[in-house]
């Protein structure tokens, strides 16, 4: 998936494009003609929209995307997050990530998930759930870099994609409350994984078990020849 170049004059073309498109997008969807129609309204030269988004419509949505982290990360840095239990930071987050998206826009984010489950785009909306799980993650001063560094992405981003879907039935508490429970259970399987490998320390090493069913306990390996 190529990267959105963050350059000041292309954001400047993308910032001025997403609210005509949100707008268009929740009556019409997201599509590459209302990117166009949106362009001319605003007098762009099309050769600067093409830099701006070169994959239209696609582009655009990953750029709400990415201000949509920031508009987390910005919620985050106004908070005192080291006062805060790592769950109640994961709920923090989340929470501030689905809020970032705004109240009026919930329409247009169904069409954005639609137009992502599309054929050929299929892994964008998975990509951006990761992005967004890993801004939290780092947010949190995640410091893993073995298999948890993946886990914990994999699993948060889940979390978010499942409650975004909630939220976007029109019912915030039962979007919050579906929240805290996904966030409780991921908590207690962390814990049931933290627990299992301090009692792994101590089990017998389970090549020498069977060793012993394969050579016998009064029996020598055979030597290679």
């Amino acid at each position: 998936m190529s990267k959105l170049q963050p350059q000041p004059h292309l954001d400047a073309i993308r910032e001025q494009l997403l609210p005509l498109m949100l707008a268009d997008a929740a009556f019409d969807g997201w599509t590459d003609a209302g990117l166009q129609q949106c362009a001319q309204k605003l007098k762009l030269d099309p050769g600067a929209v093409e830099l701006a988004v070169p994959r239209g419509c696609i582009d655009l949505i990953r750029y709400w995307a990415n201000c949509n982290d920031q508009a987390m990360l910005d919620a985050w840095a106004k908070t005192k997050p080291r006062l805060k239990k790592i769950r109640e930071k994961a709920v923090f987050l989340v929470r501030s990530r689905i809020v970032a998206v705004g109240e009026n826009n919930r329409e247009a984010a169904r069409r954005a998930l639609a137009r992502l489950a599309l054929p050929g785009t299929s892994g964008e909306a998975l990509a951006m759930a990761w992005a967004s799980a890993d801004a939290m993650w780092r947010a949190m001063n995640d410091t893993s870099t073995d298999y948890n560094y993946y886990t914990k992405r994999l699993i948060l981003s889940g979390v978010f994609i499942s409650t975004f879907q909630v939220w976007l039935q029109g019912d915030d508490d039962k979007a919050w409350a579906f929240l805290d429970h996904r966030i409780s259970n991921v908590m207690q399987f962390e814990g049931f994984k933290a627990k299992m490998r301090n009692r792994a320390e101590t089990w017998p090493d389970p090549t020498k078990f069977l060793a012993r069913l394969r050579y016998g306990t009064g029996r020598t390996r055979p030597r290679r020849m």
